[in-house]
């Protein structure tokens, strides 16, 4: 059991931590294929997961494709992007 002064710490630390998402917007250019292949390749995700988020894109105009710490998104966002993905981190 953990004292009040280490909850009250961890509770802090807990706040502290801002998650941002990483979007990944529609376009009229890149295939299905190319979109998984990236989703894949850059954010780790596994083909079904990827396949949903291309289908998500496609329907919606825009997926939350990666939550995490703004530090870890900002290299898979600008290798979205040199791939010619449309994508910002919210």
């Amino acid at each position: 059991m953990q004292n009040p002064k280490t909850e009250q710490l961890l509770d802090l630390l807990e706040e502290k931590v801002v998650t941002h998402s990483i979007i990944l917007y529609n376009d009229d250019f890149n295939t299905f294929d190319h979109v998984i292949s990236c989703l894949i390749q850059i954010c780790s995700h596994e083909i079904l997961q990827a396949e949903q988020c291309a289908w998500i894109v496609h329907t919606n105009g825009k997926c939350i494709v990666k939550i995490g710490e703004y530090q870890e998104l900002e290299p898979l966002c600008t290798s979205l992007l040199d791939k010619g993905l449309s994508a910002t981190i919210e």
